[in-house]
């Protein structure tokens, strides 16, 4: 099952909105067959694992991180394949809890006789697909906070100025981050301040669908997120999309999806959830901090990713998570399955946000 989830992981950001799945025939001891899921509409890991393996799939174990599917979509069902191969057990990590598959796939492989052993090193396989879990479950994106900050947490400093906080190395595995999600968002002060590109600068690398909330559409039209350059998808939240100046994005090519406010708060949980219907099933943000406070303070967040430089700002430097109103500790958000790596001069910290704060 290790060496399945090491398949899959070749393949993460570039399934959507399928999820990344690896699978590994074994057979006398031996692997005789390996594969991953590469592309939407392209032949799942299943089939690629038993088209390497040939005639030796007959008697065979096969190792999968996500139960086989046993439905008919841009692809023929995998069970029946694996049935009509001679697979004699089936071993999975993850359920999977889209409703055309949901435990049909196990009850199709143990009626034909198959041994089926299903929830093996979950936890990894789970860790693969969180964004595709969540997006079958709740029917939103997956969101990851990502911010460059000084170690008393500041991303920029009382000017605004924040270029550039963290060293070259933090910044080419934040690339890394962009290079595996389905969609980058940032606000509309970002876009003013700083006129990012948002494009993952890495030999090989995948830009993801570019999102602005921009409210009141104060942000130009020509600034560098909107070039259609590279032919990825853009796209600009506003409160009125039918408005003469919405016109002036939609001439550049940006898609211009209305943004509902109730009480002077974006209503970020339908932005997700047009996100998820779209495909765009993990939705990294990159900030500012108005936007990061939006998203903790409506307990949308699933995940931060931190990388903090050996630096400090100090007050009034701008803290990445702008003003969450916590007056009482045990009101604060709280954040578990903590890892902490060195990235260069800098330390890159992700975890998940507990239950309670999200």
């Amino acid at each position: 099952m290790a060496l399945a989830v090491a398949e899959a992981t070749k393949a993460l950001g570039r399934t959507h909105p399928n999820p990344a799945v690896g699978a590994v025939l074994v057979k006398g001891g031996k692997v005789v067959g390996r594969g991953f899921h590469a592309k939407a509409g392209q032949p799942h890991a299943e089939i690629v694992a038993l088209k390497a393996a040939g005639a030796r799939a007959k008697g065979a174990t096969l190792y999968s991180t996500l139960e086989p599917c046993n439905h008919y979509g841009r692809t023929p069902p995998c069970t029946e394949a694996i049935i009509a191969a001679g697979i004699t057990r089936v071993v999975y990590g993850s359920s999977d809890p889209n409703p055309l598959v949901d435990g049909k796939g196990r009850k199709r492989l143990e009626r034909a006789g198959l041994a089926v052993v299903p929830h093996v090193l979950r936890e990894a396989t789970d860790a693969l697909n969180r964004p595709f879990l969540k997006a079958m479950t709740t029917g939103r994106a997956w969101v990851t906070l990502k911010a460059g900050i000084t170690l008393d947490g500041k991303l920029a400093t009382a000017s605004g100025k924040s270029k550039w906080i963290t060293s070259d190395a933090a910044r080419r595995e934040a690339h890394q981050l962009r290079n595996r999600c389905d969609a980058i968002l940032v606000g509309s002060n970002t876009v003013i301040l700083d006129d990012p590109e948002l494009t993952t600068r890495l030999p090989k690398g995948r830009s993801p669908v570019r999102v602005v909330l921009d409210p009141e559409l104060a942000t130009d039209p020509k600034a560098k997120v909107y070039s259609p350059a590279d032919r990825v998808r853009r796209i600009v939240l506003a409160i009125d999309p039918t408005s003469a100046r919405a016109e002036a994005f939609r001439a550049r090519g940006v898609e211009v999806w209305p943004l509902a406010v109730k009480k002077g708060r974006a209503q970020l949980a339908a932005v997700l959830e047009r996100l998820a219907k779209e495909g765009l099933l993990h939705l990294l943000v990159e900030g500012g901090a108005l936007v990061h406070q939006s998203f903790l303070r409506e307990r949308l967040a699933d995940e931060v990713v931190l990388f903090l430089a050996p630096r400090l700002f100090g007050d009034p430097g701008r803290t990445w998570t702008g003003a969450l109103g916590v007056e009482d500790p045990s009101r604060a958000i709280q954040l578990e399955d903590v890892e902490v790596s060195k990235v260069g001069p800098d330390v890159m910290l992700r975890a998940r946000l507990a239950a309670g704060s999200r």
